[in-house]
């Protein structure tokens, strides 16, 4: 059952007079909008920020999300939360700059009811809200509608969030504990400066989720893990991902100049970087919970690819192996490959490194030839192998 949450944006940060801990930058966007998505991913079906101030960042915050298709409102008073509450569905409540791992996301949303995201007191957990003797509240809280509108109705200032905490510990809900090692290495914390939500991006996206869906086999064994090297030091140097994919872009347009002068080999090196980049940018974008293009926008760069091969080729047979890549790499992109192994998925910088390395050895002619079967044999395979 899909629940609505509510984030705090409201206390003001470390950093300078007037900023606000919501307005961090965290895993290239601001803190709340990181934690909507989060939000979103773990089954929220409407986003409710609760401000004082409605500042630039925040609304450049909900432009983004709206366009990804996110519900997603700005609440300033108590009568447009009211108005705004699901009054069929739980809540779920994210305190003001708290940095939680996805996991916990998902355990408070595994089950109805409320709950409690806590820790045990100890010195790591002292910047969260004590709330007996032992525990403290660690930033998450599910609560029911009658809770939520109860609280609504009893409060008159605005401080919801502890006064929802309060509610459900004098309710006895359901408590999740977070281990120490997660407040010592970071996965879990409180920050109000720019400084601490950088330690706790480096925690928090170290592990972050990876690409889920099947890959091909370049991308898999190759791209894949040199992009997961990669992206965490473009993440930290605030790099936004678009800027990454019009790199990957302009270098694969470049990389059909030395191909045209017949340096073959120089431009397949630099394909399979413009390659690298494109999934490098696919990595920042899985990092930062924003979803995947699928139109033209991811298959510029393959296209790049498909035409340096084309072009290296200079015959009918390269041509053909270039539309069977590119019908492969749609199929990848949308994952339509079926229940394909990586190493069965032929894409282009599959069909990249043989052919490197054939034009290295003065062999180019025959690995097209070999290149094109392996072509015909991925798309054969998911053809057969298709579930209906």
């Amino acid at each position: 059952m899909t629940f609505a949450a509510i984030l705090s944006a409201s206390r003001a940060g470390g950093d300078s007079a007037g900023s606000l801990r919501a307005s961090l930058h965290f895993a290239g966007q601001t803190l709340v909008e990181y934690q909507a998505r989060q939000a979103v991913r773990a089954g929220a079906d409407r986003v409710m920020i609760l401000v004082s101030v409605i500042t630039p960042a925040l609304s450049q915050a909900v432009d983004r999300l709206s366009a990804d298709g996110i519900a997603v409102a700005l609440v300033r008073d108590m009568v447009s939360m009211v108005r705004d509450a699901p009054r069929d569905a739980d809540a779920l409540l994210v305190a003001d700059g708290a940095i939680i791992g996805q996991a916990y996301f998902e355990a408070m949303a595994a089950h109805q009811g409320d709950a409690l995201l806590v820790t045990d007191d100890s010195r790591a957990s002292a910047p969260f809200e004590r709330i007996d003797a032992g525990q403290r509240w660690a930033g998450l809280v599910r609560v029911s509608p009658d809770l939520l509108f109860n609280t609504l109705d009893m409060i008159g200032d605005w401080d919801l969030a502890l006064t929802l905490v309060r509610g459900a510990v004098q309710a006895g809900a359901r408590r999740i504990t977070v281990p120490q090692d997660d407040l010592m290495e970071g996965r879990v914390a409180l920050v109000e400066t720019q400084e601490q939500a950088d330690l706790a991006a480096q925690a928090v996206l170290a592990g972050g989720p990876r690409l889920r869906r099947v890959r091909g086999a370049a991308e898999q064994y190759l791209l894949g893990p040199a992009a997961r090297l990669i992206s965490p030091a473009l993440m930290r140097m605030q790099v936004p991902a678009l800027q990454v994919r019009i790199a990957a872009m302009a270098l694969g347009a470049i990389a059909l100049v030395p191909i045209e002068l017949l340096w073959t080999g120089t431009g397949f090196c630099l394909l399979l970087l413009s390659l690298l980049l494109a999934e490098t940018a696919d990595r920042l974008d899985e990092m930062a919970l924003r979803p995947l293009p699928m139109g033209w926008l991811a298959f510029v760069t393959p296209a790049f690819a498909l035409g340096g091969i084309a072009l290296a080729g200079g015959g009918t047979t390269a041509t053909y192996l270039a539309l069977m890549l590119a019908i492969v790499q749609m199929a990848d992109r949308w994952q339509k490959a079926g229940p394909l192994r990586p190493w069965m998925i032929f894409t282009p910088a599959s069909a990249l490194i043989p052919l490197l390395l054939a034009s290295a050895t003065g062999a180019l002619a025959p690995m097209f030839d070999l290149a094109m079967l392996c072509a015909i044999a991925s798309v054969g395979t998911m053809i057969l192998l298709r579930r209906n």
